[in-house]
């Protein structure tokens, strides 16, 4: 995937909004943290909700996730954008967008809204 079809990707998502963290771009569902592209390894940083899912991704496909120091403590991974499967990444996506999004937007979209 590139850039722009990631963004694309999430843009798509109800309440999704772009800004900049760290000085990268961002996005954001109505002002929450949704994830944010890494320009010096072209990867997305993306909670995926916990540090063994993380590390089972990372051991599955190393090729398509990594991980630096800086995100070693939390449950974030990092998704090189050029090789993730982007069906995958369109449903991880929702799944993030169902722990960021508040109520009002969940009701609004049933068909994102239900809570893993």
């Amino acid at each position: 995937m590139t850039a722009d079809e990631i963004n694309a990707l999430i843009m798509a998502l109800p309440g999704a909004e772009r800004g900049t963290a760290y000085g990268e771009p961002c996005w954001r569902i109505a002002g929450k943290f949704l994830t944010r592209l890494r320009a010096e390894d072209d990867s997305l940083a993306l909670d995926v909700g916990d540090r063994d899912r993380r590390d089972l991704l990372l051991e599955m496909d190393p090729e398509v996730f990594h991980l630096t120091d800086h995100y070693r403590q939390y449950s974030y991974v990092l998704i090189r954008i050029a090789s993730v499967d982007p069906e995958w990444l369109k449903a991880e996506l929702a799944r993030r967008w169902r722990k960021v999004a508040p109520a009002t937007l969940k009701k609004a979209n049933p068909e994102l809204g239900a809570v893993d």
